[in-house]
């Protein structure tokens, strides 16, 4: 038996499978969760992103978000989360019992052992509260994919023996007469972090399903596979020591604002900034006043309006309404959040907004 057959038919060991299935706080219909990306915007520093990602992460803790899970980018000045498990001590360190996560790892561009011994520290630091979420794509320009898979004979094509592989290092359960027999992933503890894979597209989820693993789709960037994916996902899985049913979460992009007006002002700063890395010049995010003036042609502009019609956008109660119709929709068990807006208070401000009108606390 293959491991992969193994993990699919619930050999694997558990690992915190209840920390898995997210629980919904005070009146809110179903767990609602972050995705940061550390956003670094025009006229701030990284040191200053990362300073209002340590503050949003200890508001969502007491606003009662779920989880909080940072990204893997690289060579995107906008974004300042490029080795998630370096930011997730920080923040763990930071909060007490909000759940920290990667969303995601992308194993291709690390050797398993490596994933393996930093999230076993993360692990070891903060017990019971880490996710591994893992995802397949670069996170970058080939260029810069290449610099950082020096050596590594493996990519995206090789991610299942990957997985295989990294499973096998956070079990320590590599059959008898493996090269990696002896191999030990250190720190191991008694618990391992749950793994999750992340895509968007159907990759992922047919290999999250057959492996009885939990799914988080990338919906705040590729919509219109969401409903495909999910559906892959529920028809391929297969019950296994973590889960015995699916379980998928969706990331959604969603601004709250005083009025729809000034949530689509916002989400302007976020659009033209994905504008400028569709075209290969990415940057801090723009300042709002900036994308207003900015002289779009036809193409750009019809390409800003697609992807703010992707976005949940409003007063807080116009996006609490909008990400509920969205969770009832899709038939997600989870949504997670992400707002890559200019101006850390605003983005607090928004994620604040949005606790309170989905019902997850009073004090936001």
């Amino acid at each position: 038996m293959t491991t992969e057959d193994q993990q699919a038919h619930g050999t694997e060991p558990p690992a915190h499978p209840a920390a898995i299935r997210g629980t919904a706080r005070g009146t809110a219909p179903a767990p609602l969760s972050i995705l940061d990306l550390a956003t670094v915007g025009v006229g701030y520093t990284p040191a200053e992103a990362l300073a209002a990602t340590t503050a949003l992460a200890r508001n969502a803790e007491q606003w009662g978000y779920h989880r909080f899970w940072v990204a893997e980018h690289h060579g995107m000045p906008g974004v300042a989360s490029s080795t998630p498990a370096v930011l997730l001590a920080h923040l763990g360190a930071n909060t007490t019992i909000l759940r920290l996560g990667s969303g995601g790892v992308m194993l291709p561009n690390h050797a398993p052992l490596a994933i393996a011994e930093q999230f076993g520290l993360l692990e070891a630091l903060h017990p019971g509260r880490i996710d591994l979420g893992l995802g397949r794509a670069p996170g970058t320009d080939p260029a810069t994919a290449r610099a950082l898979r020096r050596g590594l004979t493996e990519g995206a094509d090789d991610f299942p023996q990957q997985l295989a592989e990294l499973t096998h290092f956070l079990d320590g359960d590599f059959p008898a007469g493996h090269p990696y027999a002896r191999l030990t992933a250190v720190p191991k503890g008694d618990g391992r972090p749950p793994v999750w894979l992340l895509g968007s597209s159907g990759f992922s989820a047919q290999l999250a399903g057959r492996l009885g693993l939990p799914f988080a789709f990338a919906h705040h960037f590729s919509s219109v596979n969401t409903l495909p994916a999910l559906d892959l996902y529920r028809d391929s899985f297969r019950p296994s020591a973590v889960l015995d049913e699916p379980y998928a979460l969706i990331g959604v992009s969603a601004v709250a604002a005083d009025d729809v007006d000034a949530a689509r002002r916002l989400a302007r700063s976020a659009a033209l900034g994905m504008l400028r890395l569709r075209r290969g010049n990415p940057g801090p995010i723009p300042t709002p006043e900036e994308a207003e003036s900015y002289p779009y042609s036809p193409a750009e502009a019809d390409f800003i309006d697609n992807w703010l019609a992707n976005v949940v956008l409003g007063a807080p109660g116009e996006v609490a309404d909008g990400l509920e119709s969205l969770r009832k929709r899709t038939g997600v068990d989870e949504l997670m959040v992400t707002s890559h807006i200019h101006g850390h208070e605003a983005r607090l401000r928004s994620y604040g907004l949005i606790a309170k009108a989905y019902g997850l606390t009073a004090d936001a």
